[in-house]
């Protein structure tokens, strides 16, 4: 059993849709990132980085103790791991895909993240800060575009890397972009948000958060904006 402590964000996502393409078993635990409770003592044992999501596998392939793990890239290599799916077994596979699941890690996600913030939740609307980020998603875009103009997945198959990006291009309205300026990442996306496992597993969000899509209020703008050491002390 995996228990997932998830909220809906993106990179909450990635992790659904890997168990539910996996076919692991898990139990939801929502951390309600806007009222606080990643602070809480109990899910910092667990992610000392008090970000989701985050897992326990409470039987792991050695068959020894519970595994804990944070940081949503780890998540999805050592699900791969376990299951000896979604990662091909090949030298050169491997490596591929795992080059571009670092890719989202530290390009996509957080310069769509950035541009989320900037665009969307900053108190002041910078224009400068805006059209930096609203450019570099857009570069990015136009990199995972090139890679799909003659593969179906990023890799070729379907994998991990997959289940990595496509939470990021989800909202990509808000992003500033039109799918229309990348046909290969349109189908793409398009082919996996088909998927029995992608849809079953934005279908939980709401188990735990009835009222996502909705606005972020001002009090959960002070919760996640602005932290700094003290807040993990």
């Amino acid at each position: 059993m995996i228990e997932l402590y998830y909220w809906t964000t993106p990179n909450g996502h990635k992790v659904t849709m890997a168990l539910e393409e996996m076919g692991l078993p898990y139990t939801l635990h929502g951390i309600n990132i806007g009222k606080g409770e990643q602070f809480q003592p109990e899910f910092l044992k667990i992610a000392p980085n008090n970000r989701i999501p985050a897992i326990v596998d409470t039987a792991p392939v050695d068959g020894g103790q519970p595994v804990s793990l944070f940081e949503s890239g780890a998540i999805l290599l050592y699900l791969a791991e376990k299951t000896g799916q979604f990662l091909p077994q090949d030298l050169r596979g491997r490596a591929d895909a795992l080059q571009w699941l670092f890719w989202q890690m530290g390009g996509l996600g957080p310069m769509a993240g950035q541009n989320h913030h900037f665009s969307q939740y900053a108190p002041e609307k910078i224009p400068y800060a805006i059209d930096r980020y609203v450019k570099e998603t857009n570069r990015l875009y136009g990199v995972l575009n090139k890679q799909l103009a003659e593969r179906e997945f990023i890799v070729g198959s379907y994998s991990i890397a997959d289940m990595a990006c496509y939470p990021w291009i989800v909202p990509y309205e808000r992003q500033g972009q039109s799918l229309e300026d990348f046909p290969h990442l349109k189908r793409w996306f398009h082919a996996i948000a088909a998927r029995p496992a992608t849809i079953q597993a934005y279908a939980r969000a709401g188990e735990v958060n009835p009222t996502v899509g909705t606005p972020m209020t001002d009090d959960a703008k002070k919760v996640l904006f602005g932290q700094t050491a003290k807040t993990v002390a």
